[in-house]
Protein backbone atom coordinates (compact mmCIF):
# COMPACT_ATOMS: atom_id res chain seq x y z
CA UNK A 1 0.00 0.00 0.00
CA UNK A 2 2.83 2.37 0.88
CA UNK A 3 4.66 1.47 -2.36
CA UNK A 4 1.51 2.12 -4.37
CA UNK A 5 0.98 5.47 -2.65
CA UNK A 6 4.61 6.43 -3.26
CA UNK A 7 4.29 5.53 -6.97
CA UNK A 8 1.18 7.67 -7.28
CA UNK A 9 2.87 10.60 -5.57
CA UNK A 10 5.96 10.32 -7.78
CA UNK A 11 3.82 10.12 -10.91
CA UNK A 12 1.91 13.20 -9.80
CA UNK A 13 5.10 15.05 -9.11
CA UNK A 14 6.49 14.14 -12.55
CA UNK A 15 3.24 15.24 -14.22
CA UNK A 16 3.29 18.51 -12.37
CA UNK A 17 6.92 19.04 -13.31
CA UNK A 18 6.24 18.31 -16.99
CA UNK A 19 3.19 20.57 -16.96
CA UNK A 20 5.24 23.35 -15.42
CA UNK A 21 8.00 22.89 -17.99
CA UNK A 22 5.48 22.94 -20.82
CA UNK A 23 3.94 26.12 -19.41
CA UNK A 24 7.37 27.75 -19.26
CA UNK A 25 8.11 26.71 -22.86
CA UNK A 26 4.74 28.00 -24.10
CA UNK A 27 5.25 31.23 -22.20
CA UNK A 28 8.75 31.61 -23.64
CA UNK A 29 7.43 31.01 -27.16
CA UNK A 30 4.66 33.56 -26.67
CA UNK A 31 7.18 36.08 -25.36
CA UNK A 32 9.11 35.73 -28.62
CA UNK A 33 6.11 36.03 -30.96
CA UNK A 34 4.46 39.06 -32.52
CA UNK A 35 1.15 39.37 -34.35
CA UNK A 36 0.58 41.83 -37.17
CA UNK A 37 -2.43 43.14 -39.08
CA UNK A 38 -1.73 44.18 -42.68
CA UNK A 39 -3.22 43.99 -46.17
CA UNK A 40 -1.91 43.10 -49.66
CA UNK A 41 -0.19 39.72 -49.81
CA UNK A 42 2.25 40.77 -52.52
CA UNK A 43 3.30 44.09 -51.01
CA UNK A 44 2.84 44.83 -47.31
CA UNK A 45 2.51 41.25 -46.07
CA UNK A 46 5.39 39.90 -48.13
CA UNK A 47 7.57 42.78 -46.93
CA UNK A 48 6.69 42.04 -43.32
CA UNK A 49 7.43 38.33 -43.74
CA UNK A 50 10.82 39.07 -45.30
CA UNK A 51 11.55 41.34 -42.32
CA UNK A 52 10.66 38.46 -39.96
CA UNK A 53 12.95 36.05 -41.82
CA UNK A 54 15.87 38.45 -41.59
CA UNK A 55 15.25 39.24 -37.92
CA UNK A 56 14.96 35.54 -37.02
CA UNK A 57 18.47 34.88 -38.36
CA UNK A 58 19.90 36.74 -35.36
CA UNK A 59 17.05 36.08 -32.92
CA UNK A 60 16.54 32.35 -32.46
CA UNK A 61 12.95 31.35 -31.78
CA UNK A 62 11.46 34.59 -33.08
CA UNK A 63 8.03 34.08 -34.63
CA UNK A 64 5.73 36.43 -36.50
CA UNK A 65 2.11 35.85 -37.42
CA UNK A 66 0.62 38.16 -40.05
CA UNK A 67 -3.17 38.20 -40.17
CA UNK A 68 -4.40 39.54 -43.50
CA UNK A 69 -6.70 42.45 -42.68
CA UNK A 70 -7.90 45.06 -45.14
CA UNK A 71 -7.16 48.72 -44.48
CA UNK A 72 -10.85 49.38 -43.86
CA UNK A 73 -11.08 46.44 -41.45
CA UNK A 74 -8.01 47.63 -39.54
CA UNK A 75 -9.75 50.94 -38.98
CA UNK A 76 -13.16 49.39 -38.18
CA UNK A 77 -11.71 46.91 -35.67
CA UNK A 78 -9.66 49.64 -34.05
CA UNK A 79 -12.79 51.78 -33.67
CA UNK A 80 -14.75 48.85 -32.24
CA UNK A 81 -12.01 48.07 -29.70
CA UNK A 82 -11.70 51.70 -28.64
CA UNK A 83 -15.45 52.22 -28.27
CA UNK A 84 -15.75 49.09 -26.14
CA UNK A 85 -12.72 50.01 -24.05
CA UNK A 86 -11.22 46.58 -24.79
CA UNK A 87 -7.98 46.67 -26.78
CA UNK A 88 -7.30 42.96 -26.23
CA UNK A 89 -8.52 42.12 -29.75
CA UNK A 90 -5.75 44.22 -31.31
CA UNK A 91 -2.50 42.72 -32.63
CA UNK A 92 0.96 43.76 -31.49
CA UNK A 93 1.59 45.73 -34.68
CA UNK A 94 -0.86 47.23 -37.16
CA UNK A 95 -0.35 48.88 -40.55
CA UNK A 96 -2.23 52.15 -41.14
CA UNK A 97 -2.46 54.51 -44.10
CA UNK A 98 -0.66 57.79 -43.49
CA UNK A 99 -3.57 59.99 -44.57
CA UNK A 100 -6.04 58.30 -42.22
CA UNK A 101 -3.84 57.67 -39.16
CA UNK A 102 -4.04 61.13 -37.58
CA UNK A 103 -7.79 60.76 -37.14
CA UNK A 104 -7.34 57.55 -35.14
CA UNK A 105 -4.43 58.79 -33.06
CA UNK A 106 -6.30 61.94 -32.06
CA UNK A 107 -9.57 60.11 -31.42
CA UNK A 108 -8.11 57.03 -29.70
CA UNK A 109 -4.68 58.00 -28.31
CA UNK A 110 -4.77 55.11 -25.81
CA UNK A 111 -4.77 52.58 -28.65
CA UNK A 112 -1.12 53.17 -29.57
CA UNK A 113 2.29 52.96 -27.94
CA UNK A 114 4.55 55.99 -28.24
CA UNK A 115 8.02 55.25 -29.63
CA UNK A 116 10.01 57.90 -27.79
CA UNK A 117 12.31 55.23 -26.31
CA UNK A 118 12.85 53.44 -29.62
CA UNK A 119 16.42 53.01 -30.84
CA UNK A 120 16.05 54.56 -34.27
CA UNK A 121 17.63 57.50 -36.07
CA UNK A 122 14.56 59.42 -37.19
CA UNK A 123 16.69 61.71 -39.35
CA UNK A 124 17.09 58.75 -41.70
CA UNK A 125 13.51 59.46 -42.76
CA UNK A 126 12.24 62.61 -44.46
CA UNK A 127 10.55 65.14 -42.18
CA UNK A 128 7.23 64.99 -44.04
CA UNK A 129 7.02 61.20 -43.78
CA UNK A 130 7.76 61.29 -40.07
CA UNK A 131 5.12 63.94 -39.44
CA UNK A 132 2.24 61.72 -40.56
CA UNK A 133 2.68 59.58 -37.45
CA UNK A 134 3.65 62.24 -34.92
CA UNK A 135 1.89 64.38 -32.35
CA UNK A 136 3.98 67.34 -31.26
CA UNK A 137 7.48 65.84 -31.01
CA UNK A 138 6.44 62.28 -30.20
CA UNK A 139 6.70 59.45 -32.73
CA UNK A 140 4.07 56.74 -32.91
CA UNK A 141 4.86 55.01 -36.19
CA UNK A 142 7.76 53.52 -38.13
CA UNK A 143 7.56 54.79 -41.74
CA UNK A 144 7.18 52.20 -44.47
CA UNK A 145 6.32 52.67 -48.13
CA UNK A 146 7.24 55.77 -50.06
CA UNK A 147 4.46 58.01 -51.43
CA UNK A 148 6.66 60.63 -53.14
CA UNK A 149 4.97 62.10 -56.20
CA UNK A 150 6.44 61.68 -59.66
CA UNK A 151 5.60 62.97 -63.10
CA UNK A 152 5.79 60.13 -65.64
CA UNK A 153 5.54 60.81 -69.35
CA UNK A 154 5.48 58.95 -72.64
CA UNK A 155 8.68 60.08 -74.33
CA UNK A 156 7.50 58.95 -77.76
CA UNK A 157 4.43 61.21 -77.58
CA UNK A 158 6.53 64.10 -76.23
CA UNK A 159 8.99 63.63 -79.08
CA UNK A 160 6.15 63.72 -81.62
CA UNK A 161 5.22 67.15 -80.23
CA UNK A 162 8.83 68.33 -80.13
CA UNK A 163 9.59 67.91 -76.40
CA UNK A 164 11.78 65.79 -74.11
CA UNK A 165 11.56 64.83 -70.45
CA UNK A 166 13.95 67.71 -69.66
CA UNK A 167 11.28 70.16 -70.84
CA UNK A 168 9.03 68.88 -68.04
CA UNK A 169 11.66 68.93 -65.30
CA UNK A 170 11.70 71.67 -62.62
CA UNK A 171 8.90 73.60 -64.33
CA UNK A 172 5.82 75.50 -63.15
CA UNK A 173 2.20 74.52 -63.79
CA UNK A 174 1.85 77.48 -66.17
CA UNK A 175 4.69 76.16 -68.31
CA UNK A 176 3.19 72.67 -68.01
CA UNK A 177 -0.08 74.08 -69.35
CA UNK A 178 1.69 75.69 -72.32
CA UNK A 179 3.34 72.39 -73.20
CA UNK A 180 0.09 70.51 -72.62
CA UNK A 181 -1.85 72.71 -75.04
CA UNK A 182 0.83 72.22 -77.68
CA UNK A 183 0.92 68.44 -77.15
CA UNK A 184 -2.86 68.22 -77.52
CA UNK A 185 -2.88 70.33 -80.68
CA UNK A 186 -0.12 68.28 -82.31
CA UNK A 187 -1.00 64.76 -81.13
CA UNK A 188 -4.57 64.83 -79.83
CA UNK A 189 -3.27 63.49 -76.50
CA UNK A 190 -3.85 64.96 -73.06
CA UNK A 191 -0.75 65.62 -70.98
CA UNK A 192 -2.57 64.61 -67.81
CA UNK A 193 -5.66 62.79 -66.60
CA UNK A 194 -7.52 63.14 -63.29
CA UNK A 195 -10.56 61.66 -61.58
CA UNK A 196 -13.39 64.18 -61.40
CA UNK A 197 -14.67 63.24 -57.96
CA UNK A 198 -11.83 61.38 -56.24
CA UNK A 199 -8.71 62.71 -57.90
CA UNK A 200 -5.70 63.75 -55.86
CA UNK A 201 -4.15 66.27 -58.27
CA UNK A 202 -5.33 69.32 -56.33
CA UNK A 203 -4.23 67.84 -53.02
CA UNK A 204 -0.74 67.27 -54.45
CA UNK A 205 -0.63 70.79 -55.86
CA UNK A 206 -1.49 72.57 -52.62
CA UNK A 207 0.62 70.30 -50.42
CA UNK A 208 3.64 70.85 -52.67
CA UNK A 209 3.40 74.45 -51.40
CA UNK A 210 3.46 73.35 -47.77
CA UNK A 211 -0.23 74.30 -47.49
CA UNK A 212 -3.58 72.56 -47.18
CA UNK A 213 -7.33 73.13 -47.35
CA UNK A 214 -7.36 73.53 -43.54
CA UNK A 215 -5.68 76.18 -41.41
CA UNK A 216 -3.19 75.70 -38.57
CA UNK A 217 -6.08 75.16 -36.16
CA UNK A 218 -7.39 72.34 -38.33
CA UNK A 219 -10.46 74.30 -39.49
CA UNK A 220 -11.84 74.28 -43.04
CA UNK A 221 -9.90 76.87 -45.03
CA UNK A 222 -10.94 77.05 -48.67
CA UNK A 223 -12.56 80.47 -49.01
CA UNK A 224 -9.93 83.18 -48.56
CA UNK A 225 -7.08 80.69 -48.94
CA UNK A 226 -4.96 82.35 -51.64
CA UNK A 227 -2.82 79.30 -52.35
CA UNK A 228 -5.89 77.06 -52.58
CA UNK A 229 -7.61 79.43 -55.00
CA UNK A 230 -4.47 79.71 -57.14
CA UNK A 231 -4.25 75.91 -57.37
CA UNK A 232 -7.93 75.64 -58.26
CA UNK A 233 -7.67 78.37 -60.91
CA UNK A 234 -4.73 76.65 -62.60
CA UNK A 235 -6.38 73.24 -62.42
CA UNK A 236 -9.69 74.46 -63.90
CA UNK A 237 -7.85 76.29 -66.70
CA UNK A 238 -5.96 73.10 -67.59
CA UNK A 239 -9.22 71.15 -67.79
CA UNK A 240 -10.84 73.81 -69.95
CA UNK A 241 -7.83 73.89 -72.31
CA UNK A 242 -7.57 70.13 -72.94
CA UNK A 243 -4.43 69.73 -70.88
CA UNK A 244 -6.17 67.56 -68.26
CA UNK A 245 -8.83 65.02 -69.15
CA UNK A 246 -11.38 64.59 -66.35
CA UNK A 247 -12.62 61.01 -66.01
CA UNK A 248 -15.35 59.49 -63.84
CA UNK A 249 -13.54 56.75 -61.90
CA UNK A 250 -10.30 54.91 -61.26
CA UNK A 251 -10.76 52.36 -64.06
CA UNK A 252 -11.17 55.16 -66.61
CA UNK A 253 -8.17 56.93 -65.09
CA UNK A 254 -5.97 53.87 -65.59
CA UNK A 255 -7.24 53.16 -69.11
CA UNK A 256 -6.52 56.70 -70.33
CA UNK A 257 -2.90 56.25 -69.20
CA UNK A 258 -2.21 52.68 -70.26
CA UNK A 259 -4.27 53.08 -73.45
CA UNK A 260 -2.25 56.08 -74.62
CA UNK A 261 -5.00 58.72 -74.46
CA UNK A 262 -2.94 60.59 -71.87
CA UNK A 263 0.75 61.22 -72.44
CA UNK A 264 1.51 61.59 -68.75
CA UNK A 265 0.53 61.11 -65.14
CA UNK A 266 1.34 62.97 -61.92
CA UNK A 267 0.75 60.80 -58.86
CA UNK A 268 2.37 58.85 -56.04
CA UNK A 269 5.25 56.74 -57.31
CA UNK A 270 3.20 53.58 -56.75
CA UNK A 271 1.61 54.41 -60.13
CA UNK A 272 4.74 52.91 -61.73
CA UNK A 273 3.32 49.43 -61.08
CA UNK A 274 0.30 50.32 -63.23
CA UNK A 275 2.50 51.68 -66.00
CA UNK A 276 4.78 48.64 -65.97
CA UNK A 277 1.81 46.31 -66.40
CA UNK A 278 1.78 47.24 -70.10
CA UNK A 279 4.75 45.29 -71.39
CA UNK A 280 4.77 46.75 -74.90
CA UNK A 281 5.36 50.26 -73.49
CA UNK A 282 8.73 49.28 -72.04
CA UNK A 283 11.27 52.01 -72.72
CA UNK A 284 8.61 54.57 -73.65
CA UNK A 285 8.26 56.16 -70.20
CA UNK A 286 10.51 58.47 -68.19
CA UNK A 287 9.98 60.10 -64.80
CA UNK A 288 10.76 63.51 -63.37
CA UNK A 289 9.47 65.75 -60.58
CA UNK A 290 6.04 67.38 -60.60
CA UNK A 291 5.36 70.98 -61.70
CA UNK A 292 5.22 73.65 -58.99
CA UNK A 293 2.59 76.33 -58.41
CA UNK A 294 3.45 79.73 -59.89
CA UNK A 295 4.08 82.82 -57.76
CA UNK A 296 3.95 81.06 -54.38
CA UNK A 297 7.07 81.59 -52.25
CA UNK A 298 6.75 78.20 -50.56
CA UNK A 299 6.07 76.27 -53.77
CA UNK A 300 8.21 73.21 -54.59
CA UNK A 301 8.30 70.50 -57.25
CA UNK A 302 7.65 67.82 -54.63
CA UNK A 303 4.65 66.32 -52.87
CA UNK A 304 3.42 63.07 -51.35
CA UNK A 305 0.40 60.94 -52.15
CA UNK A 306 -0.15 57.70 -50.30
CA UNK A 307 2.04 55.59 -48.07
CA UNK A 308 1.64 53.86 -44.74
CA UNK A 309 3.48 53.17 -41.49
CA UNK A 310 3.70 50.47 -38.81
CA UNK A 311 2.25 51.08 -35.33
CA UNK A 312 2.66 49.22 -32.05
CA UNK A 313 -0.70 48.95 -30.29
CA UNK A 314 -1.34 49.37 -26.60
CA UNK A 315 -2.22 45.66 -26.51
CA UNK A 316 1.36 44.64 -27.29
CA UNK A 317 2.65 42.48 -24.44
CA UNK A 318 6.31 42.75 -25.45
CA UNK A 319 6.89 46.30 -26.57
CA UNK A 320 10.67 45.90 -26.29
CA UNK A 321 10.61 43.03 -28.82
CA UNK A 322 8.26 44.87 -31.18
CA UNK A 323 10.42 48.00 -31.10
CA UNK A 324 13.63 46.07 -31.66
CA UNK A 325 12.11 44.10 -34.55
CA UNK A 326 10.85 47.20 -36.36
CA UNK A 327 14.00 49.20 -35.63
CA UNK A 328 16.29 46.42 -36.87
CA UNK A 329 14.45 45.99 -40.17
CA UNK A 330 12.19 48.80 -41.40
CA UNK A 331 14.03 51.36 -39.29
CA UNK A 332 17.68 50.80 -40.17
CA UNK A 333 18.47 48.02 -42.64
CA UNK A 334 19.53 48.82 -46.19
CA UNK A 335 19.89 45.06 -46.77
CA UNK A 336 16.22 44.67 -45.91
CA UNK A 337 15.09 47.36 -48.32
CA UNK A 338 17.37 45.89 -51.03
CA UNK A 339 15.65 42.54 -50.47
CA UNK A 340 12.04 43.70 -50.65
CA UNK A 341 12.41 46.03 -53.64
CA UNK A 342 12.65 43.30 -56.32
CA UNK A 343 10.29 40.99 -54.43
CA UNK A 344 7.46 43.42 -53.70
CA UNK A 345 8.13 46.70 -55.49
CA UNK A 346 8.03 48.49 -52.13
CA UNK A 347 10.19 51.62 -52.35
CA UNK A 348 11.87 52.76 -49.15
CA UNK A 349 11.34 56.07 -47.47
CA UNK A 350 14.47 55.12 -45.46
CA UNK A 351 16.83 57.65 -47.05
CA UNK A 352 20.11 55.66 -46.84
CA UNK A 353 18.50 52.92 -48.96
CA UNK A 354 18.55 55.27 -51.94
CA UNK A 355 22.34 55.09 -51.99
CA UNK A 356 22.56 51.31 -52.46
CA UNK A 357 23.56 49.56 -55.68
CA UNK A 358 20.13 47.93 -55.92
CA UNK A 359 18.36 51.29 -55.80
CA UNK A 360 20.72 52.78 -58.38
CA UNK A 361 20.25 50.08 -60.98
CA UNK A 362 18.79 51.40 -64.25
CA UNK A 363 15.17 50.54 -65.04
CA UNK A 364 14.72 49.23 -68.57
CA UNK A 365 11.04 50.19 -68.55
CA UNK A 366 11.87 53.82 -67.75
CA UNK A 367 14.56 54.51 -70.34
CA UNK A 368 17.27 53.08 -68.06
CA UNK A 369 16.68 55.74 -65.41
CA UNK A 370 17.61 54.75 -61.82
CA UNK A 371 14.06 55.56 -60.77
CA UNK A 372 14.22 54.07 -57.28
CA UNK A 373 17.09 56.20 -56.01
CA UNK A 374 15.45 59.18 -57.71
CA UNK A 375 12.16 58.60 -55.89
CA UNK A 376 13.91 58.33 -52.52
CA UNK A 377 15.69 61.61 -53.28
CA UNK A 378 12.37 63.25 -54.17
CA UNK A 379 10.91 62.17 -50.84
CA UNK A 380 13.62 64.08 -48.98
CA UNK A 381 12.47 67.37 -50.56
CA UNK A 382 8.74 67.27 -49.76
CA UNK A 383 7.62 70.17 -47.56
CA UNK A 384 5.65 69.63 -44.38
CA UNK A 385 2.10 70.90 -44.22
CA UNK A 386 -0.77 71.05 -41.73
CA UNK A 387 -2.32 67.59 -41.40
CA UNK A 388 -6.02 67.01 -41.03
CA UNK A 389 -7.98 63.96 -39.87
CA UNK A 390 -10.41 64.98 -42.62
CA UNK A 391 -8.06 64.57 -45.57
CA UNK A 392 -10.48 62.55 -47.68
CA UNK A 393 -13.43 64.79 -46.85
CA UNK A 394 -11.44 67.87 -47.90
CA UNK A 395 -10.40 66.17 -51.13
CA UNK A 396 -14.00 65.29 -51.96
CA UNK A 397 -15.34 68.78 -51.23
CA UNK A 398 -12.69 70.54 -53.32
CA UNK A 399 -13.03 68.14 -56.25
CA UNK A 400 -16.81 68.63 -56.24
CA UNK A 401 -16.25 72.39 -56.38
CA UNK A 402 -13.95 72.00 -59.38
CA UNK A 403 -16.48 69.89 -61.26
CA UNK A 404 -19.16 72.49 -60.52
CA UNK A 405 -16.93 75.34 -61.75
CA UNK A 406 -16.10 73.45 -64.95
CA UNK A 407 -19.83 72.90 -65.47
CA UNK A 408 -20.63 76.60 -65.14
CA UNK A 409 -21.08 77.39 -61.43
CA UNK A 410 -19.36 80.64 -60.48
CA UNK A 411 -16.18 80.08 -58.52
CA UNK A 412 -17.19 82.07 -55.44
CA UNK A 413 -20.39 80.05 -54.94
CA UNK A 414 -18.65 76.72 -55.59
CA UNK A 415 -15.86 77.41 -53.11
CA UNK A 416 -18.28 78.68 -50.46
CA UNK A 417 -20.29 75.48 -50.79
CA UNK A 418 -17.10 73.45 -50.47
CA UNK A 419 -16.09 75.43 -47.39
CA UNK A 420 -19.51 74.99 -45.73
CA UNK A 421 -19.70 71.29 -46.58
CA UNK A 422 -16.22 70.57 -45.22
CA UNK A 423 -16.89 72.53 -42.03
CA UNK A 424 -20.06 70.50 -41.51
CA UNK A 425 -18.32 67.19 -42.22
CA UNK A 426 -15.78 68.07 -39.55
CA UNK A 427 -18.55 68.17 -36.93
CA UNK A 428 -19.90 64.71 -37.70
Amino acid sequence: MKKKLLTVLLAGAMTASMTGAMAVNVSAAEDNKLTVWAWDQNFNIKSMNIAAEQYAQDHEGFELEVIETSSDDCQTKLTTAANSGDYSILPDIVLMQDNSYQKYLKTYPDAFTDLKDMDINWDDFAALKQSYSMVDDTHYGVPFDNGAVIGAYRTDILEEAGYTIDDLTDITWTRFMEIGKDVHEKTGKYLLTSEAAGGDTLMMMIQSCGANFVNEDGEAYIVGNEIAEKCIDIYVEMVQNDVIKLVNNWDEYVSTITGGEAAGVVNGNWITATLMSVEDQKGLWSITNMPKVDDVDTATNYANNGGSSWYITSNCQNVELAEDFLASTFGSSTDFYDAILPETGAIACYLPAGESEVYNEPSEFFNDQPIFSTIVEYSSNIPEFTKTPYHYEARECVNTAVVNIVNGTDKESALQEAQDTLAFRMTE
